[in-house]
C-alpha cells in the first residue's frame, strides 16, 4: 500500500472538532466546541459515505472524548465525553439524545480537557484545568474517584497505559506515572508543556513504551522507567494529538495544519489540512485508517486502502482547498522575496526529507509554499503566503510585531488595560489561553476571551477579509470579563480620546490560583519535614488551619482568616528557606488587601520590618520573591488602614524597592510601577514634596531603562499623576530631572497608542 489518501469528509459540526475516536471500521465518534458529540455510521462503502447522529447536546464546549470497549456489563461499549461544564458524561451508543446518561461523573472543578479508558474497560482517567487527574471505576458510578495529585498546572493529556499504570502529561512540563491507587511512581521533566500521550504497541522497534508531544513540536518516545529513547522532529508548531498504528507507526497532529505519519525516526508522510489547526487524530486498530478533527469544523477520514478512497472529485477538491489556503507570512518567519527561487526550482531540485517546505516566487509576484512528498517524489503546493489574512491591511504594532487586531482588556475598573494582540492566522483559543497565562488570569476567563476574539474579528479566517480594520486606539472593542457588552463587535468610528491623567484609583493585584499555591506550600513543607527541619515545618494541624485560611481567601472572605493562620503564612513567607518562600509570599499578598489582616500584620507581626530583615529585598534574593513582596505592598492601598501605613512607611518601602528600578524581570518591574501609581494617587491627598521628587527621580530611571510596554505605560501614568499635583513639580521634572529625555526614551521603546496618548498629556504639562 502507498500513502494515505482522503477517504471521506464528514460535515455536520458547527465549530472546531476537538476530539475524535475510531472504535470500529464502520463508526467514528467526534466531540466539538458546538456543544455536541456525534456518532458517524458508514452508509456506503464505495466511495465511503457516513451519516451522523447527535448523541450528546450540552450547553458548553465539549473538548474531550474516550470510548469504553465492549464488556460483559456494557456489550456495546460506552461513549465518555467532557468539557467546560466540568461534568463527564457517560452513555451507551444506542441511547437516544433525550435518554438519560448512564452516568454523570462529578468531581472536577474546571474544564475536562483529557480522557482515556483502560484497555480492559475497567477504568476511566480524566485530566482537567483544575490541575487534577482523576480515576473512575466503570460501572461503579456511586464510588468516589481517585485523585492523582501533584500537578502544578492543567493536566492536558492522560493515558491509561495498563491495569497498573496511569500516565499524565501536564502544562507544568512534566510527565507523571501513577499507580491506580493514586501513588506517584515517577516524574519525568520534559522541558515544555505536554499536550499528548499515546501507548506504543508491545515490542516497539525503538524499545519505547509510550510517546509524548507538546508545545516544543517534538515527539518523544519513552520507556516506563523514564528514559527517553528517541526524538521525532518535523512539526513546526504545537502538537495536540498522538495515535499509534498497530504496526508501530505513529501519527501526530498539530497547530502547523498537518498530520504526520512516522516510521522509525522518519516522517514518511505529511497531510496538510486547509485549516488553522488539526486538533485531534485517532486510528482504527482493525484497518489502520486515520480520522482527524480540525478547526474548520470538519472530520476527515484517511486510508491506504484503494477500495476506501474517496471519489476523485472529493480528493481533488481537498487538494484544491489546501492549495488555495492562505498562509500568513508571520507564521513562516522572515522571507526575503528577492532571494526566493522561481518555479523552475520545482523541477530542478528534489527535497531532502518528507514535509520539507520551500517558498517559490511565482511569475505573478505571489509567494507559494510547496511541500516535498517522498512518496510522490515531487513538490506539492500547500498554499499561498500572504502579507496579512483577514484584516483590511491596516496593521497595528505591539511589542515590535504587527497584528491585525490589538484589543484592550479591562480586568477591573481603575486598572490600566491589558493588551490582547491577535492575527486571524492564529488560533483564537490558543491566543486566549496564552493571554490568561501571561497575565495570571483565572482560567474561567478563557472561553470568554476566546468568544470575544471570534466575535470581534467578525469570524475572519485565512484568505478572507473581515471588512473591518483594527481599532486604531484599542478602546472601542475593549473587553471586560464578565460583561456581556464586552463581546459586541467594535465600532471603528473615531472616538474622543479620554483624559488619562491624573490617575484617581488605586490598583491592586488580587488574581490567584489558590489550590496550586496551597499544593506547592504543602509540597515545600513536606520537603522540610523530610529534611528533619522541625523548627520551620508545619504539623498536620497547622496544615489543616492553613487549608481553612486558603478556602476563605478563595471565597474572598479575607477578613475572616484566623490570626493564627496569618502567623503561619508570615512564617512561611519570611523564615522558610528562600527557595521555598514563594507560596507564603503569594498568600501574604492576598492578606494585605483587607482591613483586619493588615491591622494584625502591622501591629502584631511587624510585617514590614520582618519582610525587610528576611532578605526579600536584598540583591541576592530570588526575583520572584521580591516581585511577590512588592505585589503585597501594592495591595496595602486597598484599605484605609493600609494606605495610612503605606504613607507612614514611605521611606522604608522606597528604600526597599529602589534597588530594583532597572531590573529586566518583567513581573517585578510591573509590580514596582504599580506600587508607584498607588503612591502617586496617595500623594494627591498629601502633597509631600520630598516624596514626590523621590518618586519622580525613580520613575525617570525606570523610563530610561524599561523595555516592557506595560511597565512603561504604568511608569508614565505614575509620572503624569505626580506632575499633576503642582506646577513646581513640572518645573523640577523638566529642568532638574530632565524628564523630557526619559519621556522620549519611553515613547521610542513602546510605540503604542495608549503610550502616545499619555506622553502627549505629560508633554503638555512640561511645556
Amino acid at each position: 500500500m502507498g500513502d494515505y489518501k482522503l477517504s471521506a469528509v464528514l460535515r455536520g459540526h458547527e465549530s472546531d472538532v476537538r476530539s475524535v475516536a475510531f472504535p470500529h471500521p464502520t463508526s467514528v465518534v467526534s466531540a466539538s466546541r458546538d456543544f455536541s458529540v456525534r456518532i458517524w455510521k458508514l452508509q456506503s462503502e464505495r466511495p465511503p459515505t457516513y451519516d451522523s447522529t447527535i448523541k450528546v447536546q450540552g450547553k458548553e464546549f465539549i473538548n474531550s472524548l474516550a470510548i469504553v470497549p465492549p464488556t460483559a456489563a456494557f456489550p456495546e461499549g460506552l461513549i465518555v465525553s467532557g468539557g467546560k461544564d466540568q461534568i463527564i458524561d457517560v452513555r451507551q451508543p444506542s441511547a437516544a439524545l433525550e435518554d438519560n446518561a448512564e452516568a454523570l461523573l462529578l468531581g472536577h472543578g474546571s474544564n475536562v480537557c483529557a480522557l482515556d479508558v483502560s484497555q480492559d474497560g475497567a477504568l476511566i482517567v480524566s485530566g482537567s484545568w483544575d490541575t487534577d487527574a482523576r480515576l473512575w471505576q466503570v460501572g461503579k458510578w456511586g464510588s468516589e474517584s481517585t485523585v492523582l495529585e501533584g500537578h502544578e498546572a492543567s493536566v492536558w493529556a492522560v493515558l491509561a497505559y495498563d491495569a497498573a499504570t496511569i500516565i499524565t502529561g501536564c502544562a507544568d512540563q512534566q510527565i507523571r506515572i501513577f499507580q491506580p491507587t493514586g501513588k506517584l511512581i515517577r516524574s519525568i521533566k520534559t522541558g515544555d508543556v505536554v499536550r499528548a500521550l499515546c501507548r506504543l504497541p508491545p515490542n516497539h522497534p525503538s524499545g519505547a513504551q509510550f510517546a509524548s508531544a507538546g508545545n516544543d513540536a517534538v515527539v518523544r518516545l519513552w520507556t516506563l522507567d523514564g528514559r527517553q529513547v528517541r526524538e521525532l522532529r518535523g512539526h513546526d508548531n504545537f502538537i495536540y494529538s498522538l495515535a499509534a498504528l498497530p504496526d508501530g507507526r505513529l501519527v501526530s497532529a498539530g497547530e502547523d495544519r498537518t498530520v504526520r505519519i512516522w516510521e522509525n525516526n522518519e516522517c514518511i508522510q505529511t497531510i496538510t489540512h486547509p485549516a488553522i489547526s488539526v486538533w485531534t487524530v485517532a486510528v482504527c486498530s482493525e484497518n489502520g485508517d486515520i480520522v482527524t478533527g480540525a478547526s474548520d469544523n470538519l472530520v476527515r477520514v484517511f486510508t491506504r486502502a484503494p477500495e476506501r478512497y474517496a471519489d476523485p472529485a472529493t480528493i481533488e477538491q481537498f487538494n484544491e482547498d489546501v492549495k488555495s489556503s492562505a498562509i500568513p507570512q508571520q507564521t513562516m518567519g522572515n522571507i526575503n522575496k528577492e532571494k526566493l527561487p522561481g518555479p523552475e526550482f520545482l523541477t530542478q531540485k528534489s527535497g531532502t526529507k518528507e514535509g520539507q517546505v520551500q517558498m517559490i516566487l511565482e511569475g505573478n509576484g505571489n509567494i507559494t509554499a510547496y511541500q516535498w512528498s517522498m512518496a510522490a517524489n515531487q513538490w506539492v503546493s500547500v498554499g499561498t503566503v500572504v502579507d496579512q489574512a483577514g484584516s483590511d491591511g491596516r496593521k497595528i504594532s505591539h511589542n515590535g510585531k504587527e497584528y491585525d487586531y490589538v484589543f484592550d482588556v479591562d480586568i477591573e475598573e481603575g486598572k490600566p488595560p491589558l493588551k490582547l494582540p491577535y492575527n486571524v492566522s492564529q488560533n483564537p483559543y490558543e491566543v486566549a489561553r496564552k493571554f490568561c497565562e501571561d497575565n495570571k488570569l483565572p482560567l474561567t476567563y478563557l472561553d470568554q476571551v476566546t468568544n470575544f476574539i471570534v466575535q470581534n474579528t467578525q469570524g475572519a479566517t485565512l484568505g478572507q477579509s473581515s471588512g473591518q480594520g483594527a481599532d486604531p486606539w484599542g478602546t472601542e472593542s475593549r473587553y471586560r470579563p464578565g460583561d456581556a457588552s464586552g463581546s459586541q463587535a467594535p465600532s471603528h468610528a473615531p472616538a474622543p480620546k479620554p483624559k488619562i491623567l491624573p490617575q484617581k484609583d488605586y490598583l491592586d493585584i488580587l488574581t490567584a490560583n489558590h489550590k496550586p499555591i496551597f499544593k506547592k506550600l504543602q509540597e515545600f513543607n513536606q520537603a522540610l519535614v523530610n529534611d528533619g527541619n522541625k523548627e520551620l515545618s508545619f504539623n498536620p494541624s497547622d496544615i489543616e488551619e492553613l487549608a481553612v485560611a486558603v478556602a476563605l481567601l478563595e471565597k474572598g472572605s479575607v477578613k475572616d482568616v484566623d490570626p493564627s493562620a496569618i502567623g503561619l503564612i508570615v512564617k512561611a513567607a519570611t523564615e522558610w528557606p528562600e527557595d521555598k518562600r514563594l507560596p507564603g509570599l503569594d498568600l501574604l499578598r492576598l492578606l494585605f488587601a483587607a482591613e483586619e489582616p493588615v491591622a494584625y500584620l502591622t501591629t502584631e507581626q511587624n510585617i514590614l520590618q520582618r519582610l525587610a530583615t528576611s532578605g526579600v529585598f536584598a540583591p541576592t534574593s530570588p526575583l520572584n520573591n521580591t516581585m511577590m513582596a512588592v505585589r503585597s505592598l501594592c495591595n496595602l492601598f486597598k484599605t484605609d488602614i493600609g494606605r495610612a501605613i503605606a504613607g507612614e512607611a514611605f521611606d522604608q518601602i522606597h528604600d526597599s524597592v529602589s534597588a530594583f528600578l532597572t531590573t529586566s524581570n518583567r513581573n517585578l518591574i510591573i509590580a514596582i510601577t504599580t506600587l508607584y501609581i498607588n503612591y502617586s494617587v496617595l500623594l494627591t491627598g498629601d502633597n509631600n514634596a520630598d516624596q514626590v521628587l523621590s518618586l519622580l527621580d525613580d520613575l525617570n530611571k525606570i523610563l530610561h531603562s524599561a523595555k516592557d510596554s506595560e511597565a512603561i505605560y504604568r511608569a508614565l501614568v505614575a509620572t503624569g499623576t505626580l506632575l499633576s499635583l503642582d506646577s513646581d513639580f513640572c518645573e523640577a521634572g523638566r529642568d532638574i530631572l530632565q524628564l523630557p529625555s526619559a519621556i522620549s526614551a519611553a515613547e521610542n521603546q513602546a510605540k503604542e497608542p495608549r503610550v502616545k496618548n499619555v506622553v502627549a498629556e505629560i508633554r503638555q504639562k512640561l511645556q
